[in-house]
């Protein structure tokens, strides 16, 4: 008999290339003027940091060029936003609005 297969978690890292699954959704409430993160019965109010994080989230950019595009963007360190980053795409990809 097979074992029954347990759900890997997903470790964010640098090297990480992080898109959102097909069925959640990053979109703009005009009336409200703010972003939500739409999941199958749920709904998350991002931040504006973490939209900005989430606009570049598009499987193609790793985590650390995220990070680098957002320094220039905000003229900040890359290494200490590359560990803001980190902490809450992990916090996302725990609640499973992300995947790599």
């Amino acid at each position: 008999m097979a074992e029954p297969k347990t759900p890997s978690r997903l470790i964010v890292q640098a090297d990480s290339v992080i898109k959102l699954p097909r069925h959640i959704k990053l979109r703009h409430d005009a009336g409200r003027g703010i972003y939500l993160i739409l999941a199958p019965e749920r709904v998350f109010e991002p931040d504006d940091v973490s939209v900005e994080v989430l606009k570049l989230c598009d499987g193609e950019r790793s985590v650390a060029a995220i990070a680098q595009v957002l320094s220039e963007q905000f003229q900040a360190p890359a290494d200490v936003i590359l560990a803001d980053i980190i902490e809450m795409l992990q916090d996302l990809a725990d609640k499973g609005v992300v995947k790599s």
